[in-house]
């Protein structure tokens, strides 16, 4: 299982990556295993304002449907269209080809309410 260290995490299981303002945003290794094979994801769409901690979208796997929370408090930028033809990049590579959207941050505080590498680790581990 992949943790990359430069990341933040949340307790539902996405991963952020900040430059500026900009929150790329995806699911980590973990939860990509843990759901098996994605067949859809529910995109939110560019103008969408969302919230710390709440549901903006969803991911669609054989077992299971879960919702994607976002991280971070913003506005959605970008969202990855390559998603709705080929769902399963999130299997593949959940970290590069298969982040999810990106928020522009409308508050840099609620950074510090996320994860470490280290903190997700022993989060996933207990």
């Amino acid at each position: 299982m992949i943790i990359l260290d430069e990341l933040m995490y949340n307790e539902s299981h996405e991963w952020i990556r900040v430059e500026d303002n900009v929150a790329t945003i995806g699911i980590t290794d973990f939860a990509q295993s843990e759901l098996g094979d994605i067949v859809f994801v529910e995109l939110p769409e560019i103008g969408m304002r969302v919230n710390a901690g709440e549901p903006c979208g969803s991911i669609e796997a054989v077992k299971a449907v879960e919702d994607l929370i976002s991280p971070v408090s913003g506005k959605i930028v970008e969202y990855n269209g390559e998603l709705e033809d080929s769902p399963d990049l999130i299997n593949k590579s959940a970290y590069e080809d298969g982040w999810i959207m990106k928020v522009e941050i409308s508050d840099m505080d609620e950074l510090e309410n996320l994860m470490s590498a280290a903190d997700y680790k022993r989060m996933i581990s207990e």
